[in-house]
């Protein structure tokens, strides 16, 4: 609910600035083993990410070209006070964690990245890196020098697509419904 609000509250700056700008969010791609061990984070988490597409195609069907959002997942580990506490207790989980200079880097080359392109992606850092920024080595990132982080996010994601995207079927606006009940 925080995230939706927070979007709410930004949308009238946006349309402002005639509907230019860009939203990042940090939820995960959609896919099945991550729920599994975390039900209720899983439903906040996928809930943000199905804000990020939903609200993408609002964008897109209300002609908004130079509006985006997206949504950014680590694919690694990353150090932070979270992982510090694993690493306090196990020092070795150290070779498993990447700088959070990979994200920051991931998300400037969001922010740069066409609007068309970034508009509703559920992305990893280091693939959109890899895919959109043209990075091919991230050993700068790791924090044990020579030591290749553990993934923890599968190589490929499912297609949320299906072939009737664009049906939208007879559409309401309910604010004219609500409007005819005052």
């Amino acid at each position: 609910e925080g995230l939706y609000g927070t979007v709410q509250a930004a949308l009238p700056h946006f349309k402002k600035n005639g509907w230019r700008g860009r939203i990042i969010v940090v939820s995960p791609p959609i896919y099945s083993r991550f729920f599994r061990g975390k039900t209720a984070y899983a439903m906040g988490k996928v809930g943000m990410s199905v804000l990020t597409k939903g609200l993408a195609m609002d964008f897109e069907r209300e002609g908004k070209t130079n509006m985006a959002i997206t949504s950014i997942w680590p694919a690694s580990s990353i150090e932070s006070a979270a992982t510090g506490q694993v690493t306090r207790t196990d020092p070795d989980a150290t070779k498993d964690l990447r700088k959070p200079t990979i994200y920051s880097d991931a998300i400037l080359a969001m922010l740069r990245a066409p609007a068309t392109l970034v508009n509703g992606l559920l992305d990893t850092d280091e693939d959109f890196l890899r895919i959109y920024a043209g990075v091919k080595d991230f050993s700068k990132y790791s924090v044990v020098e020579g030591a290749t982080p553990r993934r923890i996010m599968p190589v490929q994601f499912p297609d949320l697509t299906v072939a009737e995207q664009a049906d939208e079927g007879r559409r309401t606006d309910s604010t004219k419904l609500r409007a005819s009940k005052l």
